[in-house]
């Protein structure tokens, strides 16, 4: 099968925009709890009607500022309460939103404000002020800083403005009209400006939230937003969940806040990319292995995984029951618990997740549903759902979309969620549009016999080496980042000999791995040649080859004394490796794998 279609469960917008979510739940369900802000150690509610009156007042203070119908404003911050109520109340003016990742650079920066003609920015802290100060083009009037209690104080300076003045402006957006401009994330080259619309919003959202009622409208249901709101994933999480009604938190710190945000909020799902869900795997068999209990989370790992296999065959043995029994008190329990201990399924994307990790979840109670989209498609393209999944892959198209497989292999998608185009990038658009108006991802697949799609790899990523095999990398680095010692990883070889791979170590692991070989002093700079922390690492590179040909393989490694971070350049904002700077990088490393 080339082509699969899923038909609309939702009719295309011919009115309306995304401040209707907000306006009308207010109107219609005003007691209903929306969002829960941070408060000390817990959590304040915050009703529909709450939500809208805050949205207004800080509507106001934009407008009052000077903010004009059609005006880019950019955001540059990391996930929080605020970030949601400023994309709602820059709507609520008639302006577009435009956000910047809290990482980025001053060059980067620049580069945002001056293509999308921004009229004005808010910053998170007084480091991001520092930092795009110096470089706001003349057309920026207004720079906010979200530590000095922004929100009051644009209520405070929109004090004069109507109800009315924000209904008229709010009242005016159409369906086609530009709701904002995400900028790609840079892999390689100047970002380009996505151009999404409220009606790509209202499409992906509002399809997704039907198809997936089980998990978006679910009596009590809440989720914890971690990822970046000013990635597309985050995004439509936010205006997904406000479009149910689902109640929804914020945690601004996942690297020091995550375990405990979820463990008080307690969410009925997640949506989260794979390193998250990988990072909770791995951590919890460091944990056991520490406390010398590392065999018996392997053999529950091992049940978890046969569990979920036998779900799919429907034959499950009364043995393997028994066991599933007895590791879900001892194990799979705990892994729940890791997770607020509520929560029931989640939602992974933003890379592939593998089916180990798949299975693993599943069988342990938590059912990971992996999608695949794109920032020019508004998200998920596809998705996996409770009533129609299949581990490994990414699932089918959401309803309103059609993906098609390309003669050499490329995914095409066609629907309401694709983009409007790149911002003022004529020659940009013409190469990724075909003919009859699909967009051309850049990643490679195939559509089995149900209409599951599943994603063999990067397009533009091939490897070629000099004997002419064509090699898809992420097949090989999706199994190598599955051992629990390896964080990073990337597949090189164009135009060699052979493949080969640089390997990063996992910070947390390797604590518990130099404690049990008794390595107690070395650094990570005095492990990266030790013989019997290389062996460990062959084992993944000898797991990960199974997948692939001989001609395919991995030859030979190295281990890297520093892992790849987002602050050192290598990673994305959504931990996507940034593969030219990694080559630039590590040029002698890779040279020295081939010499």
């Amino acid at each position: 099968m080339n082509q699969y279609s899923v038909p609309a469960l939702e009719p295309v917008a011919s009115n309306g925009n995304l401040t209707n979510y907000i306006a009308d739940r207010a109107r219609f369900e005003p007691t209903r709890v929306m969002l829960s802000r941070p408060l000390g150690e817990g959590w304040q509610k915050v009703t529909a009607h709450e939500l809208d009156q805050e949205v207004r007042a800080t509507a106001k203070g934009l407008i009052a500022s000077g903010i004009k119908q059609g005006d880019r404003v950019a955001i540059m911050a990391r996930t929080r309460y605020e970030w949601t109520i400023l994309d709602f109340a820059i709507w609520y003016a008639g302006g577009v939103v435009v956000p910047i990742y809290e990482t980025s650079s001053a060059e980067q920066v620049e580069w945002i404000l001056s293509d999308s003609g921004a009229v004005a920015i808010i910053v998170e802290t007084p480091t991001h002020k520092e930092t795009v100060s110096p470089i706001l083009p003349t057309a920026v009037k207004n720079l906010w800083l979200m530590t000095e209690n922004v929100l009051s104080i644009l209520a405070n300076a929109g004090a004069s403005i109507s109800d009315d003045e924000i209904d008229q402006r709010r009242n005016s957006l159409a369906p086609s009209d530009l709701a904002t401009l995400i900028y790609t994330s840079g892999t390689t080259g100047k970002p380009k400006g996505v151009q999404l619309t409220h009606e790509n919003f209202i499409a992906e959202c509002g399809n997704v939230v039907a198809g997936a009622s089980d998990l978006f409208l679910k009596p009590g249901g809440s989720t914890l937003l971690f990822l970046p709101v000013a990635h597309v994933f985050g995004r439509m999480v936010q205006i997904g969940a406000i479009r149910a009604g689902l109640h929804m938190a914020h945690c601004s710190d996942p690297v020091g806040r995550l375990m405990p945000d979820l463990a008080s909020f307690k969410p009925t799902f997640v949506l989260a990319v794979p390193r998250i869900f990988e990072k909770v795997y791995n951590g919890a068999e460091a944990k056991a292995d520490a406390g010398g209990k590392g065999e018996i989370f392997r053999k529950a790992a091992a049940v978890a995984i046969a569990y979920s296999q036998a779900l799919d065959t429907g034959k499950i043995s009364i043995a393997l029951r028994a066991k599933h029994a007895l590791f879900d008190k001892l194990v799979f329990s705990k892994i729940r618990h890791l997770l607020g201990g509520r929560v029931e399924a989640a939602i992974s994307g933003g890379a592939p997740l593998g089916e180990r990790l798949g299975h693993f979840y599943r069988g342990a109670g938590v059912r990971v549903l992996e999608g695949y989209g794109l920032t020019e498609t508004t998200a998920g393209a596809t998705l996996n759902l409770t009533t129609s999944h299949k581990v490994g892959s990414v699932g089918r198209p959401i309803p309103s979309t059609t993906i098609k497989i390309d003669d050499d292999g490329e995914v095409l998608i066609k629907g309401p969620i694709v983009m409007r185009g790149y911002w003022q990038n004529d020659s940009a658009n013409k190469e990724v549009f075909t003919d009859d108006g699909f967009f051309r991802s850049g990643d490679l697949g195939r559509i089995d016999s149900e209409g599951f799609l599943y994603i063999v790899g990067r397009k533009k990523e091939l490897i070629v080496t000099s004997g002419g095999k064509n090699v898809a990398p992420a097949v090989l680095e999706d199994r190598l980042r599955a051992h629990p010692l390896i964080s990073q990883c990337m597949v090189v070889g164009d135009n060699k000999p052979f493949i080969a791979a640089l390997v990063t170590l996992d910070q947390d692991a390797l604590k518990s791995w130099i404690a049990a070989n008794k390595k107690d002093g070395a650094s990570v700079a005095d492990l990266v040649n030790d013989p019997t922390l290389n062996a460990v690492i062959q084992t993944a590179v000898d797991e990960a080859n199974k997948a692939v040909s001989r001609a395919e393989s991995i030859r030979k490694f190295t281990i890297l004394p520093t892992d790849f971070s987002i602050a050192g350049g290598q990673l994305t904002a959504k931990l996507s490796v940034k593969r030219h700077v990694v080559a630039q990088q590590f040029a002698k490393e890779i040279e020295a794998l081939f010499a």
